[in-house]
């Protein structure tokens, strides 16, 4: 073998695996392409190797050194890639990282496949990655959240403004990192700031900046966030907490393109994207007088909303499945299955905390158990409590079944497992009765 050599021996087993291979290192740049590789793509190797595979072939999912340096291997999940003939190829992608003696990233070998082929891949048991999207970290089988990741492609190549709505966890910074890396900004800053941690005047400093003695500690000049972002994108998360003497400034930034820094006397002209994010209602803030109508105008001229991982009950597996994947790699413990206790209760929590609260029970998990089976013991202690008994007291008896299957999905919003807790109905109950009436 060492008369060969291991790029050889790579590339040969591609080509018995009938499969495209390449080989990236700790920057992202392509070691190796494979003969299957320039066949699926159309690229040479003289004209990748060498190169970055987000400019090479475009990686749209902010390539290797922010998925798979983060998620140790990826199974067979549906990525787009530039072809060099011009458009777009739909592929299946595995990858597998590997890391130094000091656990950080060293780099990655890449398998894409046909989007109709199957790659051979192993998991826990969970659903399988088929039908899924990878999109800049996140993944999903729900139509309405692939919905959004198309939007964000294309919003991202115009300058309008967007404003992502979702509850906290959804993954609302992941989407405004999307549409910065989808940008023609992607080789700009992208700064990110919470709305909600600072105080008035420290918000004001930390996002337009100040003068030397503008306020007593003031020693020197400092550069907000929208200098320092100049030809990039700010996220403003929670920007409906934004405090009403600073939206002012804000809509002059969106208007004109200007800002002055605190205890400044000269505007600054900038050019920067600017993404918002709440998990609350700006209309709503608007009518409370707790938010200015032009300014929610300028900020939301294309919304994304972002579905709460109950509304998209399909991608807990898959979640479940690339969390467990990703702490395989590293520490004591590798599991290989999951208790159908454990998998029950997992699948009927209500997630108020949304992909974040998911990976973090994972972790849990991960931390308190041991062995390859994930048990209902090793979650955390809410999982193991007993349910509380259904509210039913607001739900007139004397109305007819079908009746109180409609107030009890109006009184929880559409939510079904709400509306069955309501009702005291298990989700399939309620399922079946929501056949039989027609609801």
């Amino acid at each position: 073998m060492s008369t060969v050599g291991p790029d050889r021996a790579v590339s040969t087993l591609a080509e018995l695996m009938g499969g495209a291979v390449f080989v990236v290192n700790a920057k992202g740049e392509i070691l190796l392409w494979s003969r299957g590789a320039e066949r699926l793509l159309g690229f040479s190797s003289e004209q990748v190797l060498g190169q970055p595979c987000s400019s090479a072939i475009r990686c749209r999912d902010r390539d290797v050194r922010n998925s798979i340096a983060q998620e140790g291997r990826i199974d067979g999940v549906s990525i787009e890639l530039d072809h060099a003939q011009g458009g777009t190829v739909r592929v299946k992608r595995s990858a597998q990282a590997f890391f130094d003696a000091q656990g950080r990233f060293a780099g990655a070998i890449e398998m894409l496949w046909p989007a109709e082929a199957e790659p051979r891949t192993k998991s826990i048991g969970l659903q399988a990655a088929d039908k899924a999207e990878v999109f800049h970290g996140l993944i999903t089988r729900d139509s309405a959240l692939k919905q959004a990741f198309q939007i964000i492609r294309n919003v991202a190549q115009t300058e309008a403004t967007v404003l992502i709505r979702g509850e906290s966890g959804t993954g609302k910074e992941l989407v405004a990192q999307a549409l910065h890396e989808e940008s023609h900004r992607r080789s700009h800053p992208f700064l990110a700031i919470n709305c909600a941690t600072l105080s008035a005047n420290l918000l004001e400093s930390e996002l337009f900046g100040h003068v030397r003695g503008a306020f007593t500690g003031a020693i020197k000049d400092h550069q907000g966030l929208f200098k320092r972002a100049d030809g990039g994108t700010i996220f403003l998360d929670e920007v409906a907490e934004l405090p009403l003497e600073l939206q002012a400034k804000l809509l002059r930034v969106l208007q004109e393109k200007t800002f002055i820094p605190v205890g400044g006397d000269h505007p600054i002209t900038v050019d920067v994207r600017i993404v918002a994010a709440t998990h609350r209602s700006l209309r709503e803030e608007v009518k409370a007088g707790h938010f200015r109508e032009d300014l929610m105008y300028r900020l939301r001229v294309v919304p994304i909303f972002l579905p709460p991982l109950r509304a998209r009950r399909q991608d807990i597996g898959l979640l479940l499945q690339r969390f467990i994947d990703q702490h395989n790699l590293h520490g004591p413990r590798r599991i290989q299955s999951i208790e159908p206790e454990a998998m029950r209760v997992l699948l009927d929590h209500h997630w108020p905390g949304n992909v974040r609260e998911l990976q973090n029970v994972v972790e849990y998990a991960f931390a308190v158990g041991r062995g390859d089976v994930l048990q209902l013991d090793d979650l955390p202690p809410e999982f193991r409590e007993e349910p509380l008994s259904p509210t039913v007291a607001d739900l007139p008896v004397t109305e007819n079944e079908a009746d109180r299957i409609r107030r009890a999905l109006a009184s929880a919003h559409g939510h079904i497992d709400r509306a069955a807790q309501l009702l005291g109905m298990s989700r399939a109950t309620f399922w079946r009765k929501r056949k039989k009436y027609g609801l």
